[in-house]
């Protein structure tokens, strides 16, 4: 390979900082293209087209890298032209092999007929907090994963489904649930279903939504968050890393933190009985056992749920899922849910992605287009390592020696049965 000059070097160097910023890559690409580097130019155009599939200017910047006119100068392909030689890749009909197999990614909003945009006056509309209407993901449409509906079910949804039996036996239309488990394995969509499952609105909140630099702004914000769930009740408010938001407070030197956390206290409790009534509060943590014990007393977030890397049947339907807009061919979804145990639902995602990235290199490379097929997907669950293994490690430590009352059982259970503990 040739010597880059100190601007391509310094390109190179602040693209590898930042991999998915696409303009950034295309520039280092148009210059290595001025520089007579063909073959490197094609490569980091390739890999803007991951990221970006449908930028114009990533894709004519690859067909003049490979040496061919543009796509729309070329005559339309007949079924029996021989494949084109290396170097003259035609897009227009690469898109025409794949256009059945691949839809349109997004959906142009809709234009009034006074040539308005309908989402102009939605976003005029909007409250403070974004809170979504009832949707249609119900926990049916969760893979997999029956221990956990089975016992949220039990727990959280039959007494709220059922007004008759939960008046005869006293049941307050609250409740707060606490999902836990390592990062990626589906927490805040299960929350999402359970909202489906109660026919409420769904409001989630993170720390970046409640802290403030000014004092009193962040408890302020919180209370508002509750005050909107109430008015918009049934309401799901869904608590992300409750450990940033509710951190124990004999561990905070922060007295702002800890005002915080009284006051998401308050608010779980209400100003009375009645207060949150309506209102369910799920909460999703990586690190329980960093959460204030105030929180998970009875009558706030008091059921707990371990939410595992995916079963079998979750894998299949998450990797059936993330290959459903892709061409595929000869895809055996079985065996790559065998050798993908232990993934995370995250994990399983990138496995989808890198199976691409490898079939659109390949066709950029031949100039030759064709379909994901299993070496590729087989080829890029090799180069993943489980995600969840960190999180095991210090969890293995807390259900050995701060399983205080039975709070982790399940932890316990599951770590015996996969011969971690």
């Amino acid at each position: 390979m040739p010597d880059d000059s100190p601007l391509i070097q310094s390109l190179r160097t602040a693209v590898a900082a930042a991999p998915a910023d696409v303009p950034l890559r295309l520039h280092l690409a148009q210059l290595l293209l001025d520089a007579d580097r063909s073959d490197d130019a094609v490569a980091e155009a390739a890999v803007a087209l991951q990221h970006a599939p449908g930028d114009a200017q990533a894709r004519d910047l690859m067909v003049r890298a490979m040496g061919a006119p543009a796509p729309t100068q070329l005559p339309p392909p007949s079924p029996a032209q021989p494949p084109r030689p290396r170097g003259r890749f035609d897009w227009k009909a690469a898109e025409e092999q794949v256009g059945d197999a691949v839809p349109p990614r997004f959906v142009e909003p809709p234009v009034r007929a006074d040539g308005q945009d309908d989402s102009a006056d939605a976003d005029a509309d909007a409250d403070a907090w974004d809170v979504e209407e009832p949707g249609t993901v119900r926990l049916a449409d969760v893979g997999g994963m029956q221990d956990v509906k089975d016992r949220m079910e039990a727990a959280f949804l039959a007494p709220l489904r059922n007004p008759e039996l939960r008046k005869l036996y006293g049941k307050s239309l609250r409740g707060g649930l606490l999902l836990y488990g390592p990062p990626g394995c589906g927490k805040t969509f299960i929350a999402r279903a359970v909202a489906g499952e109660l026919g409420a609105a769904f409001l989630s909140v993170s720390v970046n939504d409640v802290l403030d630099m000014w004092i009193g702004n962040s408890e302020r914000n919180m209370h508002e968050v509750f005050e909107t769930a109430r008015r918009q009740a049934p309401c799901v408010v869904f608590l992300d890393e409750l450990d940033a938001l509710g951190a124990k407070r004999s561990r905070t030197g922060h007295s702002g933190m800890r005002n915080v956390v009284n006051q998401l206290l308050s608010e779980l409790d209400g100003i009375d009985s009645a207060a949150n009534e309506g209102v369910f509060v799920l909460a999703a943590t990586n690190v329980p056992w960093d959460v204030d014990n105030a929180l998970r007393r009875p009558g706030r977030l008091d059921r707990t749920i371990l939410v595992l890397p995916p079963d079998g049947p979750a894998r299949e339907a998450i990797l059936r899922y993330h290959l459903r807009d892709r061409p595929i061919e000869n895809v055996d979804v079985g065996k790559l849910v065998k050798i993908t145990e232990g993934l995370s639902g995250a994990d399983l995602a990138h496995v989808c992605e890198s199976g691409a990235e490898r079939a659109l290199l390949d066709s950029a490379r031949s100039g030759n287009v064709r379909m994901i097929n299993m070496k590729d997907l087989l080829a890029a669950a090799k180069d993943v390592v489980p995600s969840a293994e960190p999180w095991f490690a210090s969890a293995r430590n807390v259900a050995m020696f701060a399983n205080e009352g039975g709070m982790y059982d399940d932890l316990v259970t599951y770590l015996k049965k996969r011969r971690k503990l």
